[in-house]
C-alpha cells in the first residue's frame, strides 16, 4: 500500500511540475489536466505522455524554420507585401489581414477570381478537367484520401497527367489516408511516374511515440494546377457518402476554385510540406506567375504545430472583432478557447448578427457534448445557433458584412488550434462573400433554431455531461 501510494505521488507531482512549467499550455488545459492526473494517475500519465504535448521535436522545428526561411529567400514576391493590406484592404478590416499576414508571411495580393462549387460531383469533375488539361505540373494534398468514387478520379487523372510528362506530386496523411497508402491504387500513381510523399508518416510509430505524438495530423487540403488553378475549401478527396463513416453521411462540403496570385501561395504552402516530408529543395517545384487579370485581394494562412501558438484562434478572434453588422459561422467541431468564445459573445452584445451553423449529429461524441456547454452563454448574449440536419455538416466558413470569407480546412475546436497542420484562404470581395453566404443560408434552411429556453430546459444531467466533457476536453 504504501509503494502504491509513493508511486502515486511522484508520478502527480512529476507530471504536475511538467504541466506547470509548460507556458504554452492554458489555464483550462491544465486544470483538466491535474483533474485526470489526480482522478486516473496511471492512466492519466501514460496518456499525457502519449498525447500530452503538441510537440513534433527539435528536429522538425527546425527543418520548418529552414524552409520558411528557404521560401522567403527565393519566392518572396509571391507572397504578397505587408503595405498591400493598407492599399488593397478596407480600413476596418487590414487588423485581421495584417494579423493573418503575420503567420506565414502570406499577404493580399489583388487578381483574383473565385468560383463557388455547386456540389461534391461538380467539384470532382472540375478537378479532373483541371488535372487533364495540365500543361506542366500538378500538386494536390489531402488529409483523407479515399479509394472511393472520387479517390479513384483524382488519382486515374493523376496517373494520366504523368503518363503525359505533366510533373505530378500528390501527398496524404499518414494517418487520415493510411488505407489509400498502403493500396493498390497508390502504387499505380508510384509506378505511372506521379511523385507520392507522406505527411506524418506511421511507419515508425514507436519512434513518433517516443519522440512527438501519434495525432499530430495534416489536415490540409490543397489542389494546383499550374500554378494558375487551386482549389480550397473543406473537402477530402472523398465522396459525400464518406465510407469509413456512413452513418453521418452525407458530409456537406464546400469548395471554391481559385486563379490569380492566392494560387501561387497555396503553392507555396504546399511545396513546405512536402519540403518537410521529402527533404527537397524549393527549386525541385516549378513556380510562376499567373495571368494578370482583375479580381479582388485574398492571401493564404496556414497554421500548424510548428507555427506560431494560438494562430488560428487569435485570428478568428481579429476577424471576429472587425465585424460590422453581421457575421455567420459554420463548422463540424466547435470547441472554442476564451479567445473565440469572448470575441463572438461580444459582437453580439454590441449589435453585430451573429448566426452559428453546427451539425445537430456529429461523428465525434466528445465534440458535441463540449459544444453544446457553450450554447448557454452564446445565446444569453444574443447569437442564433442553428443545428443542421441534412447529415454532417462539415463545410468550414466564415463571412463578415457581405465582404469578407475565409475558408478552407479549420475548424473551431482544440484539434484545429493546436495539432493539425491546416490552410485557408482570406479574401475581400462582395460576389464570392455573396456565393458563400447563399450556400451558409441554404444550410440555415436545413437546420433547427435552438432557442434559449431549450437549453434551459435541457435536464440536469445532460448539462453536467456537457460541462464535464467541456472541463476535460482538452485532454480528450
Amino acid at each position: 500500500m504504501t509503494v502504491v501510494l509513493v508511486l502515486h505521488t511522484l508520478l502527480v507531482i512529476t507530471f504536475t511540475i511538467r504541466i506547470l512549467l509548460r507556458d504554452d499550455l492554458s489555464p483550462p488545459g491544465r486544470l483538466a489536466w491535474f483533474i485526470v492526473l489526480n482522478l486516473l494517475p496511471y492512466f492519466g500519465s501514460a496518456i499525457y505522455f502519449l498525447f500530452g504535448e503538441t510537440d513534433l521535436g527539435n528536429r522538425a522545428e527546425k527543418r520548418h524554420k529552414e524552409i520558411f526561411e528557404e521560401i522567403r529567400a527565393k519566392a518572396s514576391w509571391f507572397m504578397g507585401e505587408a503595405a498591400s493590406t493598407e492599399e488593397l484592404i478596407d480600413e476596418v478590416y487590414r487588423p485581421a489581414f495584417r494579423y493573418a499576414g503575420s503567420i506565414n508571411g502570406f499577404h493580399p495580393s489583388s487578381g483574383n477570381t473565385a468560383e463557388l462549387m455547386a456540389d461534391g460531383e461538380e467539384t470532382l469533375m472540375r478537378m479532373v478537367a483541371d488535372i487533364d488539361a495540365a500543361k506542366d505540373h500538378v500538386h494536390v494534398l489531402y488529409y483523407i484520401w479515399l479509394a472511393d468514387n472520387t479517390g479513384h478520379g483524382i488519382a486515374e487523372a493523376l496517373i494520366r497527367a504523368a503518363r503525359r510528362g505533366i510533373t505530378c506530386r500528390a501527398m496524404a496523411d499518414g494517418l487520415g489516408s493510411r488505407a489509400m497508402i498502403n493500396s493498390e491504387l497508390w502504387q499505380r500513381m508510384k509506378e505511372a511516374g506521379v511523385h507520392l510523399a507522406v505527411a506524418l508518416s506511421l511507419k515508425h510509430p514507436i519512434h513518433t511515440i517516443l519522440t512527438s505524438r501519434l495525432d499530430l495530423r495534416n489536415h490540409r487540403k490543397i489542389t494546383v494546377i499550374d500554378s494558375s488553378i487551386t482549389y480550397c475549401g473543406s473537402r477530402n478527396s472523398a465522396d459525400p457518402e464518406f465510407l469509413v463513416k456512413a452513418k453521418y453521411a452525407p458530409w456537406v462540403d464546400i469548395m471554391l476554385r481559385f486563379t490569380g496570385p492566392v494560387v501561387v501561395q497555396n503553392q507555396l504552402l504546399f511545396a513546405s510540406d512536402w519540403m518537410q516530408a521529402t527533404h527537397q529543395s524549393l527549386d525541385r517545384i516549378a513556380l510562376s506567375s499567373p495571368p494578370s487579370e482583375d479580381g479582388f485581394p485574398a492571401q493564404v494562412m496556414g497554421v500548424g504545430p510548428t507555427e506560431r501558438h494560438g494562430a488560428t484562434p487569435q485570428l478568428f478572434a481579429n476577424l471576429i472583432a472587425c465585424a460590422q453588422s453581421e457575421l455567420t459561422l459554420s463548422t463540424p467541431y466547435f470547441v472554442p478557447d476564451a479567445t473565440v468564445l469572448e470575441a463572438l459573445c461580444a459582437a453580439a452584445h454590441r449589435g453585430v448578427s451573429v448566426a452559428l451553423i453546427f451539425p445537430k449529429v456529429n461523428d465525434s461524441w466528445i465534440v458535441a457534448a463540449a459544444s453544446r456547454s457553450y450554447y448557454h452563454r452564446l445565446l444569453d448574449a444574443g447569437c442564433i445557433i442553428h443545428e443542421f440536419k441534412g447529415g454532417l455538416l462539415h463545410a468550414k466558413t466564415l463571412t463578415i458584412d457581405g465582404k469578407i470569407s475565409l475558408i478552407g480546412s479549420s475548424n473551431l475546436d482544440l484539434r484545429s488550434f493546436d495539432l493539425n497542420y491546416e490552410n485557408n484562404i482570406l479574401l475581400q470581395d462582395e460576389a464570392t462573400t455573396h456565393a458563400v453566404k447563399e450556400r451558409q443560408q441554404s444550410y440555415i434552411s436545413r437546420s433547427e433554431v435552438v432557442a434559449l429556453p431549450t437549453v434551459l430546459a435541457w435536464h440536469y444531467h445532460r448539462r453536467i455531461w456537457h460541462n464535464v466533457i467541456a472541463t476535460i476536453g482538452p485532454v480528450l
